[in-house]
């Protein structure tokens, strides 16, 4: 699927719950880290005043949301780098925030970067996440998900199925008209989704069907 196509003509909302099960992968100087998506938070543009882009701001630092869908968003807060995937068409800056994602492949590599934290603590947030991908510039910025080594796989076959979506308000808005929307989503029952109580984890982590995890080569970034 083009991403022309993924990320344009539905509500960012509906895409941000689409982008659950899918794989983020990155191709990093260490090697192949990535893992399914199981959290997202969905950013409505100039009309959202959580979103970067709220009241039309528009700056060097976020260029990349005005982008074409695709486009990657990156940005740093306290000395950790998130992501961003700009959606809709270039000029309507909306965005869908990565949040999480359960890990899947180079462990190893995202454990390192992690400086040897536990599996449950490598990618459960979109600071960790990053921090686990080894990403600690913005190199990445203003590429898209078509060529750069950084990319989510949109072909079905390699979505996992949650049972359950589950969503809130967004983590960190307090304040504005926007800050109760339920736009923040999650596979309900996975313990990589960030600021859940360990009480709600299950066991098959919340999937009802689980994707292949042996990834082709021809589907690898840059490939």
């Amino acid at each position: 699927m083009a991403y022309q196509d993924f990320f344009t003509h539905r509500p960012t909302q509906e895409i941000a719950q689409d982008l659950l099960g899918r794989p983020l992968i990155y191709e990093s100087p260490a090697g192949l880290v990535g893992g399914w998506i199981v959290e997202t938070e969905a950013y409505l543009g100039q009309a959202d005043n959580a979103a970067h882009a709220y009241q039309g701001h528009r700056s060097a630092a976020n260029e990349a949301l005005y982008g074409p869908p695709g486009t990657i968003y990156i940005y740093e807060r306290r000395g950790l780098f998130m992501c961003d995937i700009a959606v809709q068409d270039a000029e309507v800056p909306q965005g869908v925030l990565l949040r999480g994602i359960q890990p899947i492949w180079g462990i190893d590599v995202m454990t390192e970067n992690r400086d040897g934290r536990s599996l449950g603590e490598l990618t459960n947030g979109p600071g960790k996440l990053f921090r686990a991908f080894g990403v600690r510039d913005k190199a990445l910025n203003l590429q898209s998900l078509a060529n750069a080594p950084l990319t989510i796989l949109l072909a079905d076959q390699w979505q996992s199925r949650p049972r359950q979506i589950g969503s809130s308000a967004r983590v960190g808005v307090r304040s504005g008209g926007w800050h109760d929307r339920p736009y923040r989503f999650f596979v309900s029952g996975n313990q990589w989704v960030s600021k859940t109580p360990k009480r709600s984890w299950q066991d098959d982590q919340g999937w009802q069907d689980t994707a292949p995890t042996k990834l082709p080569t021809d589907i690898l970034p840059g490939k």
